[in-house]
């Protein structure tokens, strides 16, 4: 007859409204890596660019922390589908280092203390999209987070968001990082649903 009873079905977890497709809202802070978490002390940190003219651009933790800083509330998406809203940090836009930096590429590869590596185009780390962040919370960024400095790139899966950053490579080319080599999106876009290859 074609009469349901709302309760007969099962209880279905409902997303709200400002989720990406198949997240779920988290509120403690899960810790996922893929390999140890690095300890670096802030007297051997450094972040480096290099171009794809082979130039770098080197700044110690005194020099970064110096850099001009900015909060920044964001919502985070991971790619094993939690998500975490309105979530406070501080630290380096990525378009304060680049007006020190000369390139014609069109990619970032970014590199991490441990051997990590993800690709991300360089158009979305620009115009206020991106940062390496210190802070979260207000303190200190804590090392199983990324600290002492991790990228954040909020309009990706967290993924994208390296932990222990510390440097980018430039690449006309667009190549696969550590999670990309083994099957995951090249981009990772959380409202397209970009986990893996073929998404």
């Amino acid at each position: 007859m074609g009469i349901i009873s709302r309760g007969f079905g099962g209880r279905r977890r409902e997303s709200p409204p400002d989720l990406p497709p198949g997240q779920y809202l988290a509120h403690d802070f899960p810790v996922l890596s893929a390999g140890p978490t690095p300890r670096i002390p802030l007297d051997r940190w450094h972040f480096t660019i290099v171009t794809e003219t082979g130039e770098k651009h080197t700044w110690d933790w005194q020099q970064f922390t110096a850099l001009p800083a900015e909060e920044i509330t964001v919502d985070i998406h991971c790619v094993t589908k939690w998500s975490k809203l309105g979530t406070t940090w501080k630290g380096v836009a990525i378009d304060t280092l680049f007006e020190e930096v000369e390139s014609a590429a069109d990619y970032v590869m970014a590199h991490s203390y441990g051997g990590y590596t993800t690709n991300v185009p360089l158009e979305d780390l620009l115009d206020g999209r991106a940062w390496i962040a210190y802070e979260y919370d207000g303190e200190p960024l804590h090392p199983e987070h990324g600290g002492p400095a991790r990228l954040l790139i909020p309009h990706l899966y967290f993924w994208k968001s390296a932990k222990w950053v510390d440097g980018f490579r430039m690449m006309h080319e667009d190549e696969p990082g550590f999670w990309e080599d083994a099957g995951y999106h090249m981009y990772g876009d959380p409202w397209r649903e970009q986990r893996y290859h073929g998404d």
